[in-house]
């Protein structure tokens, strides 16, 4: 027979959307149940960026990968708290301009700039936005260092961090959302079932009323419930109102933030494998940006492997190097759709002529803030790069960069079910309902109309609460 439930309102998902989403709604009295498809893992239980941690909190073991000309490797968090518990916690606002472009694109209504950033005022209060209160990694000061030597504009980027009085950048506590606003939605009664997922929603005629899950012994459980909204992120949101039978413009606009990497060896130990530099370059934003990536030892040596043959010998030197990243604001874009018999989506991106050509522009401009830095050397992951020491050594990188021989990578993904009044290139309504429904909703990075140029995160903790609010209203 399998596990029954019944509730008012099923959240699919706990990460940035459906954490904020569950707090709004189980302290307005209604009976919440999240399900989540992996597992509860507690802050500490394993060391951040670590193999351990890519096995036990990320989907795939971190490893999954949207085809195209090049392929763009991605990352998702599969745990609970989502994508909070496993990235940097790096927290910036969406710009004015960008609110600007979603609301007048994608006609989207109650979308006031000033009513936005109130909402981003309370998700940093509620999780201790702040920047580090002492000494930065070495790791960090050597790309602030480059920037400024370079005289190019940068600065330190915010967490949801709390630290010990007085103390510095390694000692901080991630305020994810198992130690914000999931304990919250629990105080108020919600419901977490975790390690199981959602195969697919029950729709007739436009309305929802049953999900077909499936816990982590292979056993059947169905939830009935009145309304449902799906946070389980821009590609397993739309994955499931596609096997759920609902199609429009579900999936057809993936938007990211294709990034590049290299290794820069500096002449004394900067690694520090568990954290991330939190200063980024954004003297050519919102085209590109230059940041610091996890440093964790395997984390080099993969950075090394596209050219292994003339970077191996570099490995045994770790503790003296970081890894760094240009991110660029893609004008392409990706597709997410449902296979029949497969348990994962087929996930598809398009770069275009011009993506190509700034990601080049963005690997050697992020190498001369490296040498900038004092770097010893350079290590470009491109097939064939070459260890770059000196700014002459710049041109022979420029000359053998090529996109399709890169790995290109992204951490943050959306667009997927773009919010708006303008049903010609939104799939939900303003508010995050999906459109030919009347109860399934959305309300995760999938509702970003474009990549926002910023992680999205705090786009997306804004937009959930502004979006659980109206929600409330509505019922009562």
């Amino acid at each position: 027979m399998g596990t029954h439930h019944d509730c008012d309102v099923l959240i699919v998902g706990s990460g940035a959307g459906g954490a904020p989403t569950a707090a709004v709604l189980a302290e307005a009295g209604l009976d919440v149940l999240v399900v989540e498809e992996g597992p509860w893992v507690d802050q500490g239980a394993v060391t951040p960026f670590s193999l351990e941690q890519m096995e036990r909190q990320y989907r795939n073991g971190g490893l999954t990968v949207a085809l195209g000309r090049p392929s763009i490797a991605y990352t998702e968090g599969r745990c609970a708290g989502g994508g909070t518990e496993v990235n940097s916690g790096l927290y910036r606002r969406p710009s004015e301009q960008t609110l600007e472009r979603w609301r007048e694109g994608w006609a989207i209504r109650d979308f006031a700039t000033g009513d936005f950033m109130a909402l981003c005022d309370e998700v940093e209060s509620a999780l201790s936005v702040q920047t580090v209160p002492g000494r930065h990694t070495p790791a960090s000061e050597r790309l602030r260092a480059g920037a400024a030597a370079l005289g190019w504009a940068h600065d330190e980027i915010p967490r949801w961090m709390t630290y010990p009085e007085g103390d510095d950048a390694e000692s901080g506590q991630r305020q994810s959302m198992t130690r914000t606003y999931l304990p919250r939605a629990i105080a108020a009664g919600a419901r977490v079932l975790t390690d199981t997922r959602v195969d697919r929603l029950i729709v007739d005629r436009g309305h929802a009323f049953r999900a077909e899950l499936t816990d982590a012994e292979g056993g059947p459980v169905t939830v009935d419930f009145a309304d449902v909204i799906v946070c389980a992120g821009a590609i397993h949101s739309p994955a499931l109102l596609q096997r759920s039978g609902l199609r429009g413009l579900i999936g057809r606009g993936l938007a990211v933030h294709p990034t590049v990497k290299l290794a820069a060896r500096f002449g004394e130990a900067v690694n520090v494998s568990d954290d991330v530099p939190v200063h980024q370059v954004k003297e050519f934003a919102p085209e590109l940006s230059f940041g610091g990536s996890a440093s964790h030892p395997g984390l080099i040596a993969l950075a090394l492997t596209d050219a292994w043959s003339t970077m191996r010998d570099a490995i045994t030197a770790w503790p003296e190097i970081a890894v760094y990243y240009a991110a660029i604001t893609s004008q392409g874009r990706g597709r997410v759709q449902a296979l029949p018999g497969f348990r994962d989506p087929l996930v598809t991106y398009r770069l275009t002529r011009r993506d190509r050509d700034v990601l080049g522009r963005g690997l050697a401009r992020l190498t001369q803030v490296m040498l900038a830095a004092g770097a010893r050397e350079v290590y470009p992951s491109f097939r064939h790069a070459p260890i770059v020491r000196n700014r002459a050594d710049l041109a022979t990188l420029s000359d053998r960069f090529s996109a399709t021989a890169a790995s290109v990578m992204t951490v943050h993904l959306c667009s997927t079910v773009p919010m708006g009044d303008d049903p010609e290139v939104a799939a939900a309504d303003s508010h995050g309902r999906v459109f030919g429904t009347d109860n399934v909703h959305v309300n995760d990075a999938s509702l970003l109309p474009d990549a926002p140029g910023v992680n999205p995160q705090a786009s997306v903790m804004a937009v959930a609460l502004r979006n659980a609010r109206r929600f409330v209203e509505a019922r009562r």
